[in-house]
């Protein structure tokens, strides 16, 4: 359990204080206001009429001309909000729905689309794409460090297969760091909070080489105590750690060429996941009893008690070890060389991502299931080169080619405890406890996999502009994948059965092949497949854009490589995605107010989701992926952001997103029916982890107050609050997995000075304390289990620009 100590808070909180006045007095004026950029064109500093510049489309042009739904998060309102991780950043992008069991096993939607809420499949990948400083990471748990001197984050909404390519059937997030600069400069803050929070980011940049080389070095370090409390081992969880730094290289040997070299290592330690008790069902829908229920298993024990429910007390009882680490690491270099009328980029790019899990399978006090783990060893090369007009012509286009390496190396580890045996059999087993005991009790198995990928692409993008105000956008991209691994269970603890009577042996081996069956095979496959676009905008006045668009995407298709039942393909297909667009895209009251309109239309073939289904005549649930027919997801964007004088600003958003399944006959069934069937239809049923309504609010406002040795002194303030409708946390639509809507507020009040060389606030998260569940998960033997949202949070944070 991590461990901190308040007296060096306090200390390097002070002494940070202190030091602020006496920094040289070279500090360069900076932005002030922080106001949220959040799915508006508009400068954070506070100049409504200033642009916000963004490489949607892998070229630098206004946010409000480019004819794609997108919401852009800068730097300042990153700070203004304290928000540094992606789960953070969904509470100003409606659009944007982000949820976690653990890093590994995290759930990135937009628009209702791009992962199921399920375990992670080693062999499958996201629809929705990330990218930082145009690199793509092939892991989604990649996404969950905190991230470290960003320029903005910018959220793409719908498919985005011709530029961005690689698995961005739903959408993609594009995150751009900030560059080195020759002139020096400085940005440091430190925060300090209840449960032992405390937060150190810093970055310094200056050239080494005037006007040849420049340098940048970026880091944070973020710690905290958990918001869980673990009774029978008696100490706290759901801690957080994460220390990250990053470091840049800028070398411009001429005005025409330019070479950026990063390297960043990140470390997170997390004593978690500790699930909680939300809820108990004894009985099926219809009223029948659940044979070998919960409570008839806890029954079982008499030194057991059955858990207390009440899910916000924020109490578990795990008797396992639990933790969620990881490391994340990388290098980059991207080449740009202007040659006159085109553009040359080439970004190469190697990373490396290390889990390290540890988990209490069944929840309890008991020793049942001791371990349920899957670590993973990541490697991952890409390439990509373009070549993008420059011209400012009629035409601009940007042609390229895109490689891509990965390999997953998996241990997973399955092990049972002297409780095994007893909690499991039912009343009605027809073999005998003692053949219970010798096939589980100590029996552990473990299992290798390997999923290997190459992929290559070729890809082009025209915009040709008819008039000067009509213009058509026509992309094609062209992706050859193939796709390699095995899957290899085996057994490495327990009772030796050949050591055993021959027919007590025959039965304990059968109960062992229903848990953990010695499994091995391998697979692969090769697919080729054509994504492309249509566009067509018309900027009808100086300040106004609408556009309609058709775009046809690909996720690529997966490896199942776990223990499957008999007749299931290891091989996942490919999704096929149609999407269908409209939008407008407004300034108003020259500029000060920006006003969008989306309304989108997908249609998805061969879905990838998560199937949970019982072993027949067993205890035992397996997991895998497979295709289902159809979904459909459609519904409406709005972003209204503006200024009402000097000293005030706002912005609202709000999403609306009818995601169903269109065609699932043959779905799982939910818990509390499973005496119905195994398989229920789901057809016209809302996916899940998608709520239907979401919407953001936030304001800043700042007043001046003078002067303060000779500089100028102002008192701000932000708000801003996220609401999400309910939505459910199970691919089996049980109605105890429904999580009710919620809404969060934030607020931050600070005071400081205009050129941002001291910045001092106070600040609270989740202001008004609200209860709420991120997830909800009904298990067959009655009970439910929560991961609970984040309580309020309050704390202070220094500042300093130079």
């Amino acid at each position: 359990m991590l461990t901190h100590s308040p007296d060096h808070r306090l200390k390097f909180l002070l002494g940070a204080a202190f030091l602020l006045p006496a920094a040289p007095a070279w500090a360069e004026e900076t932005e002030a206001a922080a106001t949220s950029e959040a799915a508006a064109a508009y400068d954070a500093g506070g100049d409504y009429a200033s642009e916000i510049i963004v490489s949607a489309r892998r070229r630098d042009e206004s946010a409000q001309d480019v004819p794609i739904a997108l919401s852009v998060v800068g730097s300042d309102t990153l700070e203004a909000t304290g928000n540094y991780t992606l789960t953070q950043v969904q509470q100003i992008v409606p659009s944007l729905q982000v949820f976690s069991f653990n890093p590994r096993n995290t759930n990135i939607n937009i628009r209702g689309l791009g992962s199921n809420v399920a375990l992670t499949n080693d062999g499958l990948e996201n629809g929705v794409g990330f990218y930082i400083d145009n690199v793509y990471y092939g892991r989604v748990g990649q996404s969950q460090f905190d991230l470290v001197d960003l320029q903005q984050i910018e959220v793409l909404r719908g498919p985005q297969g011709t530029l961005f390519g690689k698995n961005t059937t739903s959408g993609a997030i594009n995150i751009s760091s900030k560059k080195p600069s020759f002139d020096p400069e400085f940005s440091g803050e430190a925060s300090v909070g209840d449960y032992g929070y405390y937060q150190l980011r810093g970055s310094a940049s200056g050239g080494l080489i005037d006007d040849l080389l420049a340098v940048r070095i970026s880091g944070s370090v973020t710690e905290r105590r958990g918001f869980l409390y673990n009774d029978t081992q008696n100490e706290r969880a759901q801690d957080y750690s994460n220390w990250s730094v990053r470091g840049q290289l800028l070398f411009t040997p001429s005005p025409d060429l330019e070479v950026r070299i990063i390297g960043d290592f990140a470390r997170q330690k997390q004593n978690h996941v500790l699930n909680v008790f939300a809820d108990y069902f004894g009985t099926y829908e219809n009223g029948a009893a659940i044979p070998n229920s919960f409570a008839e298993r806890a029954a079982r024990f008499p030194g057991y008690a059955f858990p207390t429910i009440d899910p916000f007390a924020r109490h578990g009882e795990a008797d396992s070890h639990y933790q969620s680490n990881m490391d994340g690491y990388g290098v980059s270099g991207q080449v740009d060389w202007s040659l006159g009328s085109v553009k040359l980029t080439s970004i190469t790019a190697y990373r490396w991502w290390d889990w390290n899990p540890a988990n209490d399978g069944d929840s309890t006090s008991l020793p049942v299931i001791t371990k349920a783990q899957q670590a993973n060893r990541q490697r991952q090369f890409s390439q990509e080169i373009r070549l993008a007009s420059d011209s400012g012509g009629p035409i601009d286009y940007v042609v390229g080619a895109y490689y891509f390496w990965q390999v997953i190396k998996g241990k997973g580890a399955s092990a049972y405890g002297p409780a095994a045996a007893l909690w499991n059999r039912p009343a009605t087993s027809p073999l005998p406890l003692e053949a219970w005991e010798a096939a589980v009790n100590g029996f552990e198995a473990n299992s290798t996999s390997d999923p290997r990928t190459r992929s290559y692409a070729l890809f082009g993008q025209l915009d040709w502009k008819f008039t000067d105000s009509l213009t058509l956008t026509a992309g094609l991209r062209y992706t050859h994948e193939k796709k390699s691994g095995s899957f290899h269970q085996y057994h490495v603890a327990g009772v030796d059965l050949s050591t055993l009577p021959p027919e007590l042996a025959a039965q304990a081996a059968i109960i062992r092949a229903q848990f953990n069956p010695v499994t091995d095979y391998s697979t692969s496959f090769s697919d080729d497949s054509i994504s492309g676009l249509a566009t067509l905008s018309w900027q009808f006045s100086g300040d106004a854009l609408a556009y309609a668009t058709y775009s046809r995407g690909n996720k690529s298709g997966g490896l199942n490589l776990t223990s499957l039942p008999a007749g299931i393909d290891p091989n996942v297909a490919p999704e096929k995605v149609d999407s269908y667009e409209v939008g407008i895209k407004t300034q108003w009251l020259d500029r000060a107010v920006t006003f969008n309109l989306a309304g989108f239309w997908t249609e998805i073939s061969d879905y990838q989701t998560a199937i949970t289904e019982q072993v027949p005549n067993t205890v035992n649930f397996r997991q895998y992926i497979a295709n289902i027919p159809g979904v459909r997801s459609r519904g409406i964007e709005a972003d209204l952001s503006g200024a009402v004088g000097e000293h005030f600003s706002f912005y609202a958003s709000a999403a609306y997103a009818d995601t169903t399944y269109s065609d699932y006959p043959n779905a799982p069934q939910a818990p509390e029916r499973l005496n119905l069937g195994g398989k229920q239809d789901l057809t016209g049923e809302q996916l899940p982890g998608v709520p239907k309504f979401t919407y953001t609010l936030g304001a800043d406002a700042w007043a001046p107050l003078g002067a303060l040795g000779g500089r100028d002194l102002a008192l701000y303030a932000h708000a801003d609050y996220s609401h999400r409708s309910t939505f459910n946390t199970s691919s089996s639509d049980s109605r105890y997995a429904d999580v009710p809507g919620f809404g969060i507020a934030n607020a931050r009040l600070g005071i400081r000075t205009e050129d941002g060389f001291f910045d001092l606030s106070i600040w609270a998260r989740n202001l008004f304390d609200k209860d709420y569940f991120q997830t909800l998960s009904a298990a067959n033997t009655g009970i439910v289990t929560a991961l609970i949202g984040e309580p309020r949070t309050i704390g202070a944070t220094i500042r300093t620009k130079l």
